[in-house]
């Protein structure tokens, strides 16, 4: 099971961030109240589900306004029976840039159980985190829920079929680089309905839990939301595949056919 939440983890942190290429929109693709439902299977078996949702916070970083954004995934099933997991994210991110300013994730998981935190400071270049001080290749760096959210609100007006590129982002105890490859457009039917998507394709590392020759494939919706309604990969026993079961407050009309 903690291979399937990294499956998810991976989807949801891994839309394509285009350094200081492609500049962000004026406004962020998102607001306050929307809350996204997510489901994953392994096979035809719903193993685990998943809400994230974005709310103004309280709280002011370095005297400036932020969202908090929040994940929940947990077990469902027979898999909640034989393996519960409960994992908590939060992060909140700037409301200009959309970079994150602080994170904070509380896993449980079977017995296993662990508390991180991470203080991001992009003008230094680092993250502080109760594993220790880590320096960052840029000035933008992200914990995996700030970057689903800053990749939604770039402006890719301009991408082409093949374009790579690669976000930064902190995990444990560890900054790494995930390369993105822009692959094209397909309509992806899911609970909502037909929606059309532009389609990526992070790259991953064989190993343990993928096969040699796996890809990961990443839908997003084709309008003003960009929401990912679908990612899929395979392993080393079956296949792996995260669906959108729900959207609400989104800001602007899902791409419909």
């Amino acid at each position: 099971m903690k291979t399937l939440f990294l499956i998810l983890a991976i989807a949801l942190g891994a839309m394509p961030v285009f350094s200081q290429e492609l500049p962000l929109k004026k406004e962020p693709v998102f607001q306050d109240g929307e809350v996204l439902g997510y489901k994953l299977r392994y096979g035809f078996i719903t193993a685990a589900e998943a809400t994230i949702k974005v709310t103004n916070s309280d709280l002011k970083f370095d005297n400036k306004p932020t969202y908090k954004l929040t994940v929940d995934a947990q077990t469902s099933g027979t898999f909640d029976v034989f393996y519960k997991i409960r994992d908590h994210y939060d992060s909140y991110i700037d409301k200009t840039d959309l970079t994150p300013y602080f994170y904070q994730e509380n896993i449980r998981e079977a017995s296993y159980k662990r508390q991180d935190k991470a203080r991001f400071n992009q003008d230094g270049k680092k993250v502080v985190s109760n594993r220790g001080t880590f320096t960052t290749p840029t000035t933008q760096t992200f914990d995996l829920v700030s970057a689903y959210y800053f990749a939604r609100s770039l402006d890719i007006a301009k991408i082409k079929i093949g374009d790579k590129f690669k976000l930064n982002y902190f995990l444990g105890d560890e900054i790494s680089a995930l390369e993105v490859e822009y692959v094209g457009k397909e309509t992806v039917k899911c609970k909502l309905g037909n929606i059309r998507c532009l389609k990526f394709s992070p790259s991953i590392k064989p190993g343990r839990i993928f096969k040699k020759d796996s890809r990961l494939y990443l839908w997003v919706t084709d309008d003003g939301n960009r929401v990912p309604v679908k990612a899929q990969v395979e392993i080393l026993v079956g296949a792996v595949t995260m669906e959108l079961k729900s959207a609400d407050g989104l800001k602007y009309a899902l791409a419909k056919e």
